[in-house]
């Protein structure tokens, strides 16, 4: 949530420091979520989700085989803060994991 929140301050969103090191920001999709969310986030507190709208990225936006040959969005610039569609904190319980927004 922090990463997200000093974006806010400035409007863009550049990136996480392994989005950075791979040179495109990494986003899920609806499906891919859940599988992300406990690859790379398990036991993290302080987490956003963020809905974007995939038009809204143009040209930056690549599909892009990634785990087992699915696809996933990667954004190959930074992001407008204010293309955010919604922005959820997620609850993390340790013993459970992420509990997503009911509204997702």
């Amino acid at each position: 949530m922090l990463e997200w929140e000093t974006a806010c301050r400035s409007g863009l969103f550049s990136g996480s420091s392994d989005d950075v090191r791979d040179g495109y920001i990494h986003l899920s999709t609806r499906e891919t979520l859940h599988d992300t969310l406990r690859k790379y986030f398990a036991g993290q507190r302080n987490l956003c989700l963020i809905e974007f709208d995939t038009e809204d990225f143009g040209d930056a936006l690549r599909w892009e085989a990634a785990r087992g040959g699915v696809l996933f969005p990667h954004v190959y610039a930074p992001i407008a803060t204010s293309i955010a569609r919604r922005v959820w904190r997620l609850q993390c319980d340790e013993i459970v994991g992420l509990t997503l927004p009911n509204d997702l």
